[in-house]
């Protein structure tokens, strides 16, 4: 159980980074908003490893083979719009709505390709998937959800970058994912 808990808080980071940058560019953030971002990143991170887990009993580790790759393809795109948003959009349009349902399913995704590696390998230690995958979503939800709210305070001080911050957090992350696997 120890073992799992801290395989969520692991899992959640990239989630509470993105949550973070999803913070510091909602104008007028209320609980509601919160909620649905915190909501998407953890019922992906609570479905991947399932997903993960139930194709260990067919794929093997194929997935293994390239899931950074996509994980840092899908978080460099969406990095890289923001910071063309931040460069060539006026003021009033520069904010990167992270609510807009795409992009939300697309970041949850991106962030939760891991959770997707983990349940493979949990599928071949024959781990229990449903109690991890449900610790891993509530682990998500919650830091997530108190990511936000961070985001947004860090935003009121630096309102004019906030965008390209955002953008700049999520390439990193791509980045990192991509390094952590190749090394």
């Amino acid at each position: 159980m120890l073992t799992t808990l801290f395989i969520a808080v692991g899992l959640a980071m990239d989630a509470v980074a993105v949550s973070i940058s999803s913070g510091l560019n909602l104008k007028g953030l209320t609980i509601s908003c919160a909620l649905r971002i915190a909501t998407a990143f953890g019922l992906a991170q609570a479905v991947m490893p399932i997903v993960g887990w139930s194709a260990g009993y067919g794929m093997g580790d194929a997935i293994a083979h390239f899931d950074h790759w996509v994980a840092f393809g899908l978080l460099t795109i969406v990095g890289g719009r923001m910071l063309w948003e931040a460069r060539h959009q006026e003021k009033v349009e520069r904010c990167m709505d992270p609510l807009h349902p795409p992009r939300l399913l697309l970041l949850a995704i991106a962030t939760s390709v891991d959770a997707l590696a983990v349940g493979l390998g949990l599928s071949f230690l024959r781990v229990p998937i449903l109690h991890a995958a449900i610790l891993i979503g509530a682990i998500t939800f919650t830091l997530s959800f108190l990511g936000v709210f961070a985001g947004d305070r860090i935003g009121r001080y630096c309102e004019n970058r906030a965008e390209m911050f955002g953008g700049l957090v999520l390439i990193a992350i791509g980045v990192k994912i991509l390094v952590e696997h190749l090394l």
